[in-house]
């Protein structure tokens, strides 16, 4: 009889755990019978918490411990919550606006559209490349004509204060060339008081009143990203500390003090009547590569992963038991790796092994994060599996 050891993956917990196994024993049982399911449920013993209750997370504003107290409002708290609705989307000011816009009628003539005197302003800022923002990185010159051409900058000009044009095109420019900048992964980001300055050179750039005048955001953003969400973020610290600390504490923990996992998959597969499959998720695929990898085990066939960050942890140096450029030993077993091209967790094996994984791609239909937990409901993915069990 075939045992199939199934090693969960990062985070879970009962009562997860159990209905994520009765889920891939119902698959894998469907399809073959006479199979012994064996769960290695790894998290209740050797997962992560915080053992202090949460000490390590910092005091809320204005209490001295803060674990349970609502903050008092910080100055600048709308200001961070407008700037971070402008990093998710340079454009929003302008959608707002747009969106208030008064019905088009027709203009006097020889009137100019303000939307016209903004597309000019933006040329020339646009002729000067990347230096008038320097300091936030690269990508200015490109944003301006961007913007010169958007379509929601006329009827956004049309529904704005000729002095709080340019302020929100100023906006709409510096949140364009940091968010670029957090999408690039860059090491350094301005802190608010270099990026306000910057703005501010910009705006009186594209035409705004001087320095000092209150125009723009308050009006604009924070009707819908004002201080109450941005305090209500720093309130639920805990709660979301405590709701993502699995996920991360399992990685980090595993990593530095792993041995232990090891040893008791070890101990279990040891106590096993041969053929025994490996099957593991996210992280449980780089316990049992590394518990293969370390010594041999004879006892078994076949080694599944599903979404694993194995091969990456490899290529980068990371895998505990095994640093490039060294080959798989001959004792590990076939390889079977299931990954989705969705799942931003999930990585290839051939290219680093050849001859030694076969990776097959199952698409679950699901965006990430969700394709990284949607393999356990995906028929093909036991089809696959079940296609090569000893």
């Amino acid at each position: 009889m075939t045992a199939v050891v199934f090693i969960h993956g990062t985070g879970v917990r009962e009562p997860g755990f159990s209905a994520t196994a009765g889920r891939v024993a119902a698959g894998l049982t469907e399809l073959r019978d006479g199979l012994r399911i064996v769960p290695y449920y790894w998290g209740g013993t050797h997962g992560a918490t915080l053992a202090a209750g949460g000490a390590s997370l910092p005091p809320a504003a204005g209490t001295s411990r803060g674990l349970g107290e609502a903050p008092a409002a910080e100055p600048g708290d709308e200001t961070v919550a407008a700037w971070a609705a402008l990093y998710a989307d340079p454009y929003a000011e302008l959608a707002v606006a747009a969106g208030g816009a008064a019905p088009a009628t027709e203009r006097p003539p020889g009137a100019v559209p303000p939307a016209q005197t903004l597309q000019a302003r933006l040329a020339a800022l646009a002729a000067q490349g990347d230096a008038p923002a320097a300091e936030l990185g690269p990508g200015l010159a490109r944003a301006a004509g961007d913007l010169a051409a958007h379509p929601l900058l006329a009827p956004a000009a049309e529904a704005l204060d000729p002095d709080d044009l340019p302020a929100v095109a100023a906006r709409s420019l510096a949140a364009r060339v940091i968010a670029n900048a957090l999408y690039a992964d860059a090491p350094l980001i301005p802190v608010g008081e270099t990026r306000d300055d910057i703005t501010e050179r910009l705006a009186e750039a594209l035409g705004a009143p001087p320095r000092g005048t209150q125009r723009g955001v308050r009006s604009l953003l924070l009707r819908t990203a004002g201080s109450a969400a941005s305090r209500a973020v720093v309130r639920r610290r805990r709660a979301l500390t405590e709701a993502a600390h699995p996920a991360a504490g399992d990685v980090l923990r595993y990593l530095t003090r792993g041995a232990a996992v090891r040893a008791d998959l070890r101990s279990l597969i040891e106590g096993l009547e041969p053929p025994v499959v490996l099957v593991g998720h996210s992280l449980g695929g780089i316990i049992a590569l590394d518990t293969l990898i370390s010594a041999p085990l004879p006892q078994v066939a076949l080694l599944v992963t599903a979404g694993s960050q194995g091969p990456f942890l490899y290529e980068s140096g990371s895998l505990p038991s095994l640093e490039p450029p060294a080959p798989l030993p001959p004792h590990v077993p076939d390889w079977l790796n299931l990954y989705d091209p969705r799942d931003l967790l999930s990585y290839v094996g051939a290219a680093l092994f050849p001859g030694r994984v076969t990776d097959i791609a199952v698409d679950s239909r699901q965006p990430f994060p969700a394709a990284h937990s949607a393999y356990w409901t995906n028929h093909v993915v036991y089809r696959h599996i079940v296609d090569r069990l000893p």
